[in-house]
């Protein structure tokens, strides 16, 4: 078996794990809110998969950059994938958001600036994969993609710094530079074994969406090549 193939299979098996060991602490470790109660346990999920889909859409980022630049194919496919991997990352963000604000704020949605600008940046990428799929095979779609992935990138620091800019029913950010929130020590850690467990699956997933992505890009060119032979 080749290593890289090693390599994948055993990210998944360490990540799989420490998702069942998440699990675990999230319902027998972290004590419960004194406030929020039972569902503010939902939050050791929401935040990581926060994190990972700004990681993905950051990968985008770098994936377009590097295809207006270097014009490789690897760039393009870095890009599209991450974009894929972060638009279900974003879906499982409002979904979490949404199950945890309905016991809190009594309703399933309110147009607050952190779900708002949330919405924004899943509604962005979702055009990124649009565009993707019925743009022109080639060089063109690939173009506008990047530069459509660049621009959607700035909603990114916008989301997170959204409470600190607009007045928000939100909590308080509490992971990164903007961190005000205040957590018991245990909840702070759990929080930053869930980030790295999702951190390891999303390194999986992208590996492995990369890996097929790159096969169907030589799949498609091969089925040009006879097309043009006939």
């Amino acid at each position: 078996m080749p290593i890289g193939a090693v390599l994948k299979n055993g990210l998944f098996v360490v990540s799989a794990t420490m998702m069942l060991v998440v699990l675990y602490l999230v319902f027998m470790w972290v004590p419960t809110d004194n406030i929020q109660g039972t569902v503010q346990r939902i939050m050791y999920f929401h935040v990581p998969v926060a994190w990972v889909a700004f990681l993905a859409f950051f990968i985008v980022l770098v994936g377009s950059v590097g295809y207006l630049w270097k014009r490789t194919s690897k760039w393009d496919q870095l890009a599209y994938s991450a974009a894929e991997i972060g638009v279900l990352l974003t879906t499982l963000l409002l979904i979490t958001g949404i199950i945890w604000a309905k016991p809190i704020w009594g309703v399933w949605w309110t147009w607050e600036p952190r779900l708002t600008t949330s919405l924004m940046l899943w509604l962005i990428y979702v055009a990124y994969l649009m565009l993707r799929a019925y743009s022109p095979p080639g060089d063109q779609g690939a173009r506008y993609a990047a530069v459509l992935g660049i621009i959607g990138f700035i909603d990114v620091p916008i989301v997170y710094y959204s409470v600190k800019l607009w007045r928000t029913v939100h909590p308080q950010v509490i992971v990164g530079p903007a961190a005000t929130g205040e957590l018991d020590s245990s909840m702070r850690i759990l929080l930053l074994i869930a980030a790295v467990t999702f951190t390891l699956l999303f390194v999986y997933l992208l590996t492995d969406r990369f890996s097929l992505r790159k096969s169907e890009d030589e799949v498609e060119l091969a089925r040009g090549l006879a097309e043009s032979l006939r």
